[in-house]
């Protein structure tokens, strides 16, 4: 006497009434219960009533426009005084710096480097800072001299000079 355990199948629901199904995705009926209604407006905020009071306020000034928090990055044109003279506005800078273009023991790779400044490391930082965001390369430093990626010795010239360089060796 072997017990089957396998499930009857269910009747088949009357011919007037039909099972509940939810609709197909696609079908316009499932499209209707897909597209949910709009949420409704938001309450007004503590900022309503602060545009009901600048409406009452009489008509004045525009603001002034702030101030740059930040110096402008330095770029490839020389700084010129009001003057209209670069040479008598150019700020106190290193005496001199050799731009030096090198490839060996760097893979391939091609560099300039910057040498003979003399500066405190934070202030080679600041340079090194200045040069990449002016020239648009990366670089970084090492031990006192800054190293530019790619051959910048046509450029990098007139910008030590807008620093205040007073003798620029290209070699």
């Amino acid at each position: 006497m072997g017990l089957s355990m396998a499930k009857k199948p269910s009747p088949p629901p009357p011919a007037g009434l039909r099972a509940a199904t939810k609709p197909s995705p696609l079908s316009p009926a499932g499209l209707r219960a897909a597209t949910k209604p709009s949420p409704p407006p938001a309450p007004p905020g503590p900022f309503a009533a602060l545009a009901a009071l600048r409406d009452r306020l009489p008509p004045g000034d525009p603001p002034a426009p702030a101030p740059p928090s930040t110096p402008p990055p330095m770029n490839e044109r020389a700084f010129v005084h009001s003057s209209g003279d670069p040479a008598a506005a150019a700020p106190s800078g290193p005496a001199r710096a050799v731009v030096r273009y090198q490839r060996k023991g760097r893979g391939g790779k091609e560099v300039t480097l910057v040498d003979k400044l003399e500066l405190a490391p934070a202030d080679l930082e600041g340079w090194c800072r200045d040069l990449k965001r002016a020239l648009g390369c990366g670089g970084a430093i090492e031990g006192a001299v800054i190293v530019l990626a790619g051959d910048q010795r046509e450029r990098l010239p007139r910008l030590l000079e807008g620093r205040g360089v007073r003798r620029v060796t290209v070699s």
